[in-house]
Order: C-alpha cells, then sequence, then structure tokens
C-alpha cells in the first residue's frame, strides 16, 4: 500500500520561508514523478512544483524563482522550499507521486495523493 505523507506546513508572515517535505512508502519502481499542489478555499487545485527521478523539476510562473523542488531518492523523499511567501500562497499543500508520463501540472496524471499539509501566509 503507497502512502504519502506531508509535512512543514504552518503560519508565517509575509516574506517569509517554509520548507514542506513529503515522504513516500510501499511504492514499487525506481522512475516516477512527484509533485506539489496546492488547494486554496473556493479554487481549483494548482500545482506548484514537479520533479522526475532524473530530476528534471517544473514550475508554473507564479511560483518561478521563489519555491524550489528538491528529492532524496535515497529516502523517497521530496521537498519543497518556499521563499517570499505571499498572502496568495495561503492554501492546503498536496503531494503526489505517479509513473512517468502525462502532463506534470495536471491532477488527473497523479495516482498517489498525501492528506496535505496548511500553509498561511499573513500580511
Amino acid at each position: 500500500q503507497v502512502q504519502v505523507v506531508e509535512s512543514g506546513g504552518g503560519s508565517v508572515q509575509a516574506g517569509g520561508s517554509l520548507r514542506l517535505s513529503c515522504s513516500v512508502s510501499g511504492y514499487a519502481g525506481t522512475n516516477n514523478l512527484m509533485a506539489w499542489f496546492r488547494q486554496a478555499p473556493g479554487k481549483e487545485r494548482e500545482a506548484v512544483a514537479a520533479i522526475y527521478t532524473s530530476p528534471f523539476t517544473y514550475y508554473p510562473k507564479a511560483v518561478e524563482g521563489r519555491f524550489s523542488i528538491s528529492r532524496d531518492n535515497g529516502k523517497n523523499t521530496i521537498y519543497l522550499q518556499m521563499n517570499d511567501l505571499l498572502p496568495e500562497d495561503t492554501a492546503m499543500y498536496y503531494c503526489a507521486i505517479t509513473p512517468p508520463g502525462g502532463a506534470w501540472q495536471s491532477t488527473n496524471t497523479y495516482k498517489y495523493w498525501g492528506r496535505g499539509t496548511q500553509v498561511t501566509v499573513s500580511s
């Protein structure tokens, strides 16, 4: 059984930083695509970063230059370093993993999801 567990969320002031972690267990296969998504109340879930095993990385323009995704393959863990946080970054952040292939920014691409960790940025 695949388990995806996020951690590291919290409350910060605008301009601050947070580092999220996502640990995966029970996943078979050495090649995969992992990503961070976020969902604010009343909004659709959106991708904020993705990384292949290789590791190629992808970011939407809204977070490019502020967010950085990385991975430790030995620990089956990925991280999301978030700097210069803005109030509009407030959301529940989710981690997801899937076999390679598909559009990295689409929720439909990902097979396994965590339950999320809350990030709140105050002005």
